[in-house]
């Protein structure tokens, strides 16, 4: 690989504050091996950047890739306000392309907490006959926690005759893993696309939590040239016997990957979402008068009584976890379950807390993996089913302030694979005109890029010699430039071990 020089470049400074004065950067053997001014470039490609901005590369980490590379092409449903409104567009879609027989079509991107009619099977099969006959539709909710079907999907996947159409949690991940049932070649075509999108917005890689093991994916991936990202591959439960009998411990590089693949921690989903009101919470949600709900303080799906045995064998045989808790109760108990086996690893989402327990993610030595775009698309659905409660949802500055280490992603496809947004929404909790929500919470840039960088072996913080070179050229200052130039945030270039996967204008 030829090396580069990258001429006339600005630095983000260790401390991520600010950027440095413009510099060359010589990069050779996938690391930047010199940092000054008037380089000799030597054999080198040289880079004119023109006074860039220079930074480690981004890193999502929370990430389920096969099914954001499937719902870019699902029917989009991010815009209804309604039932109606979702039945209407899948009208729409069936009368402009009908499904081939058989086929399912699929939506995505619904959120219905706040509608003010009901997701019920009934609307969609008034909508959902063609010429060949009824076509199965599957709405998957913005969350990924609960689909909407209709009578003859239901029937399809195992639910005939359910009363709603509506399939909540561990029922509907199985659902999902069969939407996924697409040919092998044809998905990694999908992935390759999204690879390269994600490339594009200066990301050098992601924390793959796609089910039940997405390991042997990427290796296959890679060897055909998918080889756009670092990839650390999570194990579900299901999974987790076959991964610990290959021998990987969780950080360590797959062998004939070139570097870009690594064993992940196990993933388990503990409790629910807010959008489907299934996150376990301390309090009741409110319900509709005269209604009593099935679970009324939302869903733990997995007691402590299987977390821990899980927990202590994934410990044992070194690897660590990730798990899932975004209600305040569900975080206790996940909490609790770190402290009591000893285990290493993550809390995903950590969306509502309670003050005790904020300060047990450092004590643990915890990291806090949020997502901070969810607080921007949930700040409704949080004043109405947390009300009272929000100044302790999506608690940012108080983890920091406390002393836990944040890891910031998406949870594509709940919000996109884009680390700017998440940038943004991380330090001005607003996308709108309207007032920032509980900006108390907010965290500033600094601290919001430092989360935004990779957290397996050989990252770097800082473009420093000796570091590897995975790096992103921006038009921009991301230090000091307007949230909204943040958001929408102009790439460069993008380098992966030194080798460019994305370069516009350069």
């Amino acid at each position: 690989m030829t090396p580069v020089l990258l001429r006339s470049v600005r630095p983000l400074l260790p401390g991520c504050d600010a950027l440095g004065e413009p510099v060359d950067v010589l990069l050779s053997g996938q690391r930047v091996v010199a940092v000054g001014p008037g380089l000799d470039p030597g054999w080198a490609e040289i880079v004119e950047c023109d006074g860039r901005a220079l930074l480690p590369g981004l890193w999502d980490h929370h990430v389920h890739m096969a099914q954001w590379s499937l719902a870019r092409r699902r029917l989009d449903l991010s815009g209804a306000r309604s039932a109606a409104d979702c039945a209407a567009l899948v009208a729409d879609r069936i009368a402009a392309d009908p499904p081939a027989p058989g086929e399912v079509l699929i939506g995505f991107g619904f959120r219905d907490a706040l509608w003010p009619d009901e997701a019920h099977r009934s609307l969609l099969d008034a909508v959902s006959v063609s010429a060949a006959g009824d076509v199965p539709v599957v709405l998957v909710s913005g969350d990924l926690h609960q689909g909407w079907l209709n009578g003859a999907a239901a029937a399809r996947f195992g639910h005939r005759g359910h009363p709603t159409g509506r399939i909540r949690e561990s029922e509907f991940f199985a659902i999902t893993v069969a939407l996924q049932d697409v040919p092998a070649e044809v998905l990694d075509g999908f992935v390759a696309e999204a690879v390269r999108a994600a490339s594009a917005r200066g990301v050098v890689g992601i924390v793959d939590f796609e089910a039940p093991w997405s390991l042997p994916d990427w290796r296959r991936r890679i060897d055909a040239g998918v080889t756009g990202l670092r990839v650390e591959a999570s194990v579900w439960p299901d999974r987790l016997e076959e991964m610990i009998a290959t021998g990987l411990r969780s950080g360590d590089v797959v062998e004939g990957s070139g570097g870009l693949l690594t064993a992940g921690p196990l993933k388990v989903i503990t409790d629910g979402s807010l959008n489907t009101r299934t996150a376990y919470c301390y309090d009741p949600y409110p319900a509709p008068p005269g209604v009593v709900l099935d679970h009324p303080c939302g869903l733990l799906v997995v007691p402590p009584g299987e977390l821990r045995p899980l927990l202590a064998r994934a410990h044992g045989a070194g690897l660590t976890a990730a798990l899932h808790a975004i209600g305040d109760h569900a975080n206790t108990l996940v909490l609790d379950a770190f402290a009591g086996t000893g285990a290493r690893g993550r809390i995903e989402h950590a969306q509502l807390l309670t003050d005790d327990d904020v300060p047990r993610f450092a004590d643990l030595g915890l990291i806090a993996s949020v997502q901070p775009e969810h607080a921007l698309d949930d700040r409704d659905v949080a004043d109405r089913l947390w009300a009272g409660r929000t100044g302790r949802a999506f608690a940012f500055a108080s983890l920091h302030r406390a002393g836990a280490r944040l890891a910031l992603g998406s949870d594509a496809p709940v919000a996109p694979l884009d680390p700017w947004i998440a940038l943004a929404a991380a330090v001005h909790r607003s996308a709108d005109d309207r007032e920032r929500w509980h900006p108390e919470q907010e965290i500033g840039r600094a601290t919001a890029l430092g989360a935004s960088f990779g957290v397996v072996p050989g990252s770097a913080a800082a473009v420093t010699e000796g570091a590897r070179a995975d790096l992103v050229l921006t038009d921009l200052d991301p230090a000091s430039c307007d949230p909204a130039a943040l958001r929408a945030m102009p790439v460069a270039g993008t380098l992966v071990g030194g080798r460019w996967t994305h370069r516009t204008g350069i």
